[in-house]
């Protein structure tokens, strides 16, 4: 992917008090305090159906993102959870039904994969001045909060997959997003790297106060973190409190019932002050 791809990707990212300098660049001219999250529906989307041709990707889908909620959105190959991203998104254009944002709603979005050409010389410094020129010390603060740092320097080809996700992370945070949207952040991490991510999840909302849409295939992962879990199969198969579709028979029929057993023996408790997830019996302990 080349700098014109990159560009793509970027404008997935609302801007956020940029404007223009005489270099011909945009230039970040947010302050750096915290910001303010009002309470309420960030996205409303209301009985949306998508068709690409012949093939019927969403149907009748109603889905309400409020601030400062973590929503995982699972389902099987196919499901139609990209599509339904692209629409709270703003990238696509439901065929019919309506979606509907908060006026001047920030949304900051971390791609699924972003393959970047081995001979575009870009360092991860560079990466995060795209869209917008950020001053060094917002990038640095960024990359910290979002475990990775010393990296500046390095191409963005020779990371790690963890070190990659967790840059992409960051330039998403640039943003100051009221709403981050993750499409399958935990790929190409391993296992520990993944609990590690959506614990990081967690702590973002509770620092920042922004809500998180979260596109994942395994529910035991992001029980570690999540609210609500919609369950996906072009419409609204199931939806609820991680638990409650775990147990619910459509989940054991899209993902079958060994997955579903499985997931009966991770029983677990929301510790919202420190907003990590502990075993039921460590939870009793305290």
């Amino acid at each position: 992917m080349g700098l014109r791809g990159l560009a793509l990707v970027a404008r997935a990212h609302y801007k956020v008090g940029s404007t223009p300098a005489s270099d011909g660049c945009m230039h970040d001219t947010t302050a750096t305090t915290s910001k303010i999250h009002p309470p309420g529906p960030l996205v409303v989307v209301r009985a949306a159906s998508v068709r690409f041709g012949g093939l019927q990707a969403l149907e009748a889908v109603d889905l309400t993102i409020g601030a400062g909620e973590i929503i995982t959105l699972i389902g099987p190959n196919g499901a139609g959870k990209s599509t339904l991203v692209r629409l709270v998104l703003g990238v696509l254009k439901p065929n019919t039904g309506t979606v509907e944002r908060r006026a001047g709603l920030s949304v900051a979005y971390v791609p699924q994969r972003l393959a970047i050409d081995a001979t575009l010389p870009l360092t991860v410094d560079r990466f995060l001045d795209l869209p917008v020129r950020r001053t060094r010390a917002k990038k640095t603060a960024a990359l910290a909060e979002a475990g990775v740092t010393g990296v500046e320097r390095q191409p963005l080809q020779t990371l790690s997959g963890g070190q990659f996700q967790r840059v992409l992370l960051a330039r998403a945070l640039l943003a100051e997003p009221d709403l981050l949207v993750l499409d399958e952040p935990a790929q190409n991490i391993d296992h520990l790297g993944q609990i590690e991510l959506y614990e990081l999840i967690a702590g973002l909302r509770r620092r920042r106060g922004c809500a998180v849409l979260l596109v994942s295939h395994d529910l035991h992962l992001v029980m570690r973190a999540t609210d609500r879990v919609i369950c996906l199969q072009q419409r609204i198969r199931c939806a609820g409190a991680p638990e409650a579709v775990g147990k619910d028979p459509i989940y054991a029929e899209l993902f079958g019932k060994r997955a579903a057993e499985a997931l009966a023996f991770y029983p677990h408790h929301h510790d919202h002050e420190g907003e990590r997830v502990v075993p039921l019996d460590r939870a009793r302990e305290r």
